[in-house]
């Protein structure tokens, strides 16, 4: 299993510290660059979901292409 913890700049060291010393626990900090992508990337299939379920309304790929 995965998961994703924010913990505040102060004590990061400490918390991978901490999670080290279990031998069943890998842990390894990430880029904020990386942070952003993969909160983008969940909001994004959040709109998804809630689009196929229809309580969110989706824009067609042609109208976004043609305001550029």
């Amino acid at each position: 299993m995965k998961v994703l913890v924010d913990v505040s700049d102060s004590k990061g060291d400490f918390i991978l510290e901490l999670l080290n010393n279990f031998s069943f626990v890998k842990a390894k900090p990430i880029s904020p660059a990386k942070a952003q992508l993969l909160e983008e990337i969940k909001e994004a299939v959040e709109n998804l979901n809630l689009v196929k379920l229809g309580k969110l309304k989706a824009t067609p790929a042609k109208d976004l292409l043609s305001e550029l």
